[in-house]
Order: C-alpha cells, then sequence, then structure tokens
C-alpha cells in the first residue's frame, strides 16, 4: 500500500500526459533551470519514481560525488513519504536502492565511451542493467555533439530512457525559437523538454516540447524542492 501510494503521488500526470511514465523507450528528456534552480531535485524525484516501478537506474554526476548525489535521494524520498503512514520509511527506501546506481564523472573526463564501459561493467558483472539514465550537468554544445547522438543510438539499441538537466543563462538568446541557441540543435533529438522557471517565490513547471497542450500548472516548491500542484 504505502509503495502504490506513492506511485500515485507523482504529480508528473497532471501536465496532460497519459501516464506518469512520460517517456518512451529509447527516448530522450530534458529539464532546462538557471544554476540554483532545482534540475537536480527534479531529475531524483523522476528517477525515485522509476524505482518505486522496479526500473533499474543510473545516475550519471558531472557536477557533484557519490555521496552528495545520495543525500539528494535519500531527503527527496523522506520528503515525498513525509505524509504517508509508515514507520518504515529508511526500511523501505534501502530495499529500492540496489536497483540504483550513481556514476561521477569530471566534466572533462565524460565520453560516451567511458559511460559504455561503465555500464558493461555493470552489465558483465551481474549487477544490471538500467532502463532508466540520469545524466547531470552535460555542456550541450558542437563539441559534444558525438556523444550526444551516440547517446540517442545507444538509447535507441538498448531501449532505455535518458533523462538530462540542461543549465540555461540569464538572458540569453532564444531567437526563433523557444530553446538556447546551443541547445536548438539537438531539440529533435528530444521527447520531452521541461522547463524550471523562478517566479517570484515559486518555480514554475513549463513544458516547451511534448504533452498536451490542455494540462494543468506545476510548481516546485522552492522549499521542500518537491514537484507539487498549483495552489
Amino acid at each position: 500500500m504505502f509503495k502504490q501510494e506513492m506511485i500515485l503521488r507523482n504529480t508528473l500526470r497532471r501536465l496532460g500526459f497519459d501516464s506518469d511514465d512520460v517517456l518512451p523507450e529509447g527516448g530522450f528528456g530534458a529539464v532546462l533551470a538557471r544554476a540554483g534552480v532545482g534540475k537536480t531535485a527534479f531529475l531524483v524525484q523522476l528517477a525515485l519514481y522509476g524505482l518505486l516501478k522496479e526500473k533499474k537506474v543510473v545516475h550519471v554526476s558531472l557536477n557533484d560525488p557519490v555521496d552528495k548525489v545520495n543525500v539528494w535521494y535519500t531527503e527527496l524520498f523522506h520528503r515525498i513519504a513525509s505524509d504517508e503512514e509508515t514507520t518504515d520509511g529508511t526500511a523501505f527506501l534501502e530495499s529500492l536502492l540496489p536497483n540504483r546506481f550513481i556514476m561521477s564523472f569530471r566534466i572533462e573526463g565524460f565520453s560516451l565511451p567511458k559511460l559504455k564501459e561503465r555500464l558493461d561493467d555493470l552489465s558483465q558483472q551481474g549487477i544490471f542493467f538500467p532502463s532508466l539514465i540520469i545524466v547531470d550537468g552535460l555542456h550541450f554544445a558542437e563539441s559534444r555533439k558525438a556523444d550526444i547522438y551516440g547517446l540517442k543510438d545507444f538509447a535507441v539499441k538498448n531501449r532505455m530512457q535518458v533523462w538530462f538537466a540542461v543549465q540555461t543563462h540569464r538572458d540569453e538568446d532564444r531567437k526563433a525559437s523557444l530553446f538556447p541557441v546551443y541547445f536548438a540543435p539537438f531539440a529533435d533529438l528530444f521527447d520531452i523538454v521541461f522547463e524550471l522557471r523562478s517566479e517570484h517565490a515559486d518555480v514554475e513547471i513549463t513544458v516547451l516540447k511534448g504533452g498536451k497542450s490542455e494540462r494543468e500548472s506545476l510548481l516546485l516548491d522552492p522549499t521542500t524542492m518537491l514537484i507539487r500542484d498549483r495552489l
């Protein structure tokens, strides 16, 4: 019951998607936001809901060490679970974590061959092969074109879902596009693109690509960093 209640609390379905599993197999998704607005918190919540649905998740961080990423999972899980009547939240979280693997790379040291090598190591050791990958910190630029297109081919071939955190900047150029100029050349690869926009005391979740035209507005609570309905 506890697990099912947490799955039902995935509020992304209120954005007009047919289910809470918003990416197809082989699909790319992105969340765009300025530094510190909540990209990592948003993606960790997607990963947690994936774990609840028994997906195997690899979280790739190009900015933070493994222990800091793990803190995000622990804190956000307990915040999501805080309204449920349970005394064994910690034990339940620990039962999910064998299906999650955190990888940390230096930004300059990341490449698709290195990622594939680590994933192959997990598979060959019988640990697991993921169905959901989070990539936090990759810069979208011409110099990364081979890695990004290669990862798309890899995701399609292996039927994986891949989510990216993409950092935006204040007053950046978006001429003739909803997307920043450095992201726009890759936009056709993506099924879903969210943007987090800081509006006064709240962070608004906007759908730039994907979803339906008629949808409710959601927020990322800047205090708890949880996805919630607009009150």
